[in-house]
């Protein structure tokens, strides 16, 4: 089983399109020469680590010495005070100090308990039910439990369900007098009273300063409209990329002198009925280019090309093994049974032989899949992912190393070694130790928007009769 033969304007456009993202060659070389950064001594020592174990060999010991020593300076780097890394240094302060660790663990959940205390509140003094109150001092009482909650006040709320609780008339009689009895010992609100607390330490304060560095708290304002923000610049670019596609449809009806061969389909979601387990697969396709599959009856398709939007290399990187699920995912499907996909266009019929002919190899993925982004390609080389570089940096070892460092204690580079034989050892580092393969593979499948245009309309141009 395979798919459909591709035709040659979609094999051209593919060829043709620009790779600004290509990773560039990694040199051992550059390593040689000194000039290197860790970062870049560490995505060569991991890759040379790979492919040492995919031959079911040991790293030697020089290979093990350079992983450590640039590791131990890329952490010297990110704990610097000024040109450091604010988020590590956020993490490494938690990892030293408990009552840090405390606030974040608090704060994890904080949400949670706001809505939980907000919900029992509302239901003692919700301003409609205050209406129906006939006692001045109650409705006044009320009024400032339902305020201290609004503002976020933890202390004066419980402060004003006690007092409530000491009004005879509110404690016995009153319909929300049950509801009431309950506010001051409530889990939540006993948690986000501690979180008030810690708030005033020096550490805490200290924590969320580097926290802030990284961007606006989360729920504030600010984190708001920078979320609606990145949401428009998600939509432009994923419109973009459909124009992109729509334009390549076009010129492939034309070179076919069929108006209707292929069609676009946004937002394509993957049904339940496809066998096998969607769990931490891809579920929905940005954007796809389809051809009318001839079957004699009901019109259903084939897939051409899934293209994916995404704001970064990294969050590309990111997604790359839910990508491959997904296709995994959409290979199982019975070739025997037509499928029906929900789109932004409405109902699209996708033949089963069409799904099961996806492949996650290299080959078959240049032909059916990209990743469109207008984010700017970087001008330096950045071999080592944001992602592996974190798993790195949180390793436990590498706290240690850090808080020695934030503590003025000898932090020696050796005590790093565990980090050499997880890497090596534990599955959990898998994508760490396959990371530049991976990033390689990611960049390789990447184009630019203008140039995913740029290259439909060239290569439609150098065909004879199409304008």
């Amino acid at each position: 089983m395979s798919l459909p033969p591709s035709p040659s304007l979609l094999d051209q456009t593919l060829r043709a399109v620009a790779r600004r993202y290509r990773l560039p060659p990694l040199s051992a070389a550059s390593v040689l020469s000194g000039q290197a950064s860790p970062a870049t001594i560490l995505a060569i020592a991991i890759e040379q680590a790979g492919a040492a174990v995919a031959r079911g060999e040991t790293p030697d010991a020089a290979l093990k010495r350079r992983f450590i020593d640039a590791l131990a300076r890329m952490i010297r780097e990110a704990m610097r005070a000024q040109a450091g890394d604010p988020a590590f240094q956020a993490m490494v302060l938690r990892h030293r100090a408990p009552l840090v660790r405390e606030y974040a663990s608090l704060s994890a959940h904080a949400g949670r308990d706001r809505r939980q205390v907000h919900a029992a509140v509302n239901a003692i003094a919700h301003p409609a039910k205050r209406q129906r109150i006939s006692h001045d001092r109650q409705r006044v009482a009320l009024a400032r439990l339902h305020a201290a909650a609004s503002s976020a006040s933890w202390s004066e709320l419980q402060d004003a369900a006690r007092c409530l609780l000491a009004m005879p008339e509110a404690a016995n009689a009153a319909p929300f007098a049950p509801n009431l009895a309950r506010l001051p010992d409530n889990a939540a609100l006993e948690r986000l009273r501690r979180l008030e607390a810690l708030a005033s330490n020096d550490l805490v304060r200290q924590y969320r300063s580097l926290w802030n560095r990284n961007g606006p708290p989360s729920g504030s304002s600010a984190a708001v409209a920078q979320g609606a923000a990145s949401q428009r610049r998600g939509a432009a670019v994923e419109a973009a990329a459909a124009r992109a596609i729509e334009a390549l449809a076009r010129r492939l009806n034309e070179s076919e002198q069929d108006p209707a061969l292929y069609r676009v389909a946004t937002s394509m979601r993957v049904p339940a009925s496809i066998p096998g387990s969607p769990e931490r697969a891809k579920s929905e396709w940005d954007v796809v280019l389809l051809r009318r599959a001839e079957t004699g009856g009901e019109a259903a398709w084939d897939i051409c090309l899934l293209v994916e939007v995404k704001a970064s290399v990294d969050a590309a990187t990111t997604d790359l093994p839910r990508l491959l699920r997904g296709l995994r995912l959409l290979s199982q499907a019975d070739p025997d049974t037509v499928y029906p996909f929900e789109t932004r266009e409405g109902t699209v019929l996708l033949r089963g032989a069409s799904l099961g002919a996806l492949t996650t190899d290299e080959a078959g993925l240049a032909g059916t899949v990209l990743y469109c982004s207008d984010a700017p390609a970087e001008t330096g080389q950045r071999p080592l992912g944001a992602a592996s570089r974190m798993q790195l940096l949180s390793a436990p070892a590498s706290l240690e190393f850090a808080s020695a460092l934030a503590g003025r204690r000898h932090a020696d580079p050796h005590s790093l070694e565990p980090v050499w034989h997880e890497l090596l050892e534990s599955p959990r580092w898998d994508a760490v130790l396959r990371q530049h393969p991976m990033l390689r593979q990611v960049r390789e499948l990447m184009v630019h928007t203008d140039d995913l245009l740029a290259a439909v309309e060239s290569a439609a141009g150098s065909r004879p009769g199409l304008g």
